[in-house]
């Protein structure tokens, strides 16, 4: 089954996907954030049309390890996910964290190195921050 990539920030959700033997993260769209009900509901919607078994969410940690201000932001998306599964009785997802550090920086070198213009950057960094997120993940869990 499909894995879902999310790097989740406060204007946008970067959205990859993997391909159904769970080998190589695409990207696939940036969700532009109205609200977290409606965004999660949007990433559910995605989730059941791709019969995606497991949510990989990038956790954003300090360098040094711990929560920030943005790690609170988005461990309260992934509540808002898990109590929505629930509420539609979405069994055999779940949800996973996936240490983010360092991928946007990752993200945004990948796309200098592929030479895309930074208005066309900008456009893209988050999706390409969850394939990263979403790839390490497939990387790290294959069989």
């Amino acid at each position: 089954m499909r894995k879902i990539g999310l790097d989740v920030g406060d204007k946008t959700v970067g959205i990859a996907l993997s391909d159904p033997l769970g080998i190589t993260a695409q990207g696939i769209m940036t969700l532009e954030r109205v609200g977290i009900r409606k965004d999660t509901g949007k990433i559910l919607d995605m989730v059941k049309e791709y019969e995606c078994d497991t949510i990989v969410i990038g956790l954003p940690l300090s360098m040094n390890g711990e929560d920030s201000e943005q790690t609170k932001k988005v461990r309260e998306f992934r509540t808002m996910l898990e109590n929505k599964m629930r509420s539609t009785a979405m069994k055999g997802v779940t949800c996973v964290w996936q240490d983010e550090r360092l991928t946007t920086m990752q993200a945004e070198r990948v796309l200098i190195e592929a030479d895309v213009s930074r208005q066309k950057r900008k456009q893209v960094i988050d999706k390409q921050a969850a394939v990263l997120i979403l790839q390490s993940y497939l990387d790290a869990n294959s069989i």
